[in-house]
């Protein structure tokens, strides 16, 4: 965490990787004067490298849904003050359920996992996450991405060396039962409710969370007195926190929070 004369930042880690993905973030807002916090998920603390040498990891493998929001509530009501909440993927999610709860100032999702009850309509989001899911295989295992999944799943479009050193730094095992309470009450948000300033962001390449899924999220805000944005970004795909020129989605949320602000 930083100190400055603004807001506190809580950046909110997705499913399948470190909390090291923020780092570069972290600098660039703390450049703007922001106050930042990245935690890792709940045994997640470890190097990259230990994690998955400990797959199938039963401890990685108990994480739920409700654990993951309880956890985060946790953490921001340890805070001076509620925070800007900025989430990818799952940690989109999480972000959605947070504000719901009345947690944060603001909130930012990038390509988020969408709560119970919004359905994609492409196959390939599908494709992807069945595995995940796991629906067939122990509950008691983690699920470990492999570099092929990485490539085509995330960081297409991305030079091979470029794929193979986020995929050595960043992969890590990953419970099946998150993706699976996805499908619960728990993930349910209420479309109708008055929320904080709530911004959605999505990639025109991202093969995992389509651009047309993102925004159907963003649609299902339907109160009136609630600020709710959407902004789609050309070539961006799901691995859009380390991608080239990741500083200009970074710039447009910062530009963001100061119109809201």
């Amino acid at each position: 965490m930083y100190l400055s004369d603004t807001k506190t930042i809580v950046f909110i880690t997705g499913a399948f990787i470190s909390h090291s993905c923020w780092k570069e973030w972290i600098v660039f807002f703390r450049d703007k004067g922001y106050k930042t916090v990245a935690p890792p998920w709940p045994q997640k603390n470890e190097s990259v490298e230990i994690l998955r040498n400990e797959h199938p990891d039963c401890k990685i493998a108990l994480l739920r849904l409700p654990q993951l929001i309880d956890y985060y509530t946790e953490i921001i009501e340890k805070l001076p003050e509620k925070p800007i909440l900025i989430g990818h993927c799952y940690g989109g999610l999480l972000t959605q359920l947070l504000m719901q709860k009345e947690l944060a100032w603001a909130g930012v999702c990038i390509h988020s996992v969408p709560p119970q009850f919004v359905l994609p309509r492409k196959i390939s989001f599908y494709k992807v996450i069945w595995k995940p899911l796991g629906f067939f295989t122990s509950s008691k295992k983690t699920f470990l991405m492999s570099f092929e999944e990485w490539q085509n799943s995330f960081t297409n479009g991305m030079s091979f060396e470029e794929q193979i050193i986020s995929y050595e730094q960043l992969v890590l095992p990953e419970s099946k039962c998150i993706f699976r309470n996805v499908l619960s009450k728990t993930a349910k948000i209420n479309f109708k409710k008055k929320h904080e300033p709530l911004l959605f962001l999505s990639g025109s390449d991202d093969t995992i969370i389509p651009s047309s899924l993102n925004y159907c999220n963003f649609k299902k805000y339907k109160n009136l007195h609630s600020i709710t944005c959407y902004k789609e970004f050309s070539g961006k795909n799901h691995f859009v926190l380390g991608q080239p020129n990741w500083e200009k989605v970074a710039l447009f949320i910062v530009n963001w929070i100061e119109k809201v602000y």
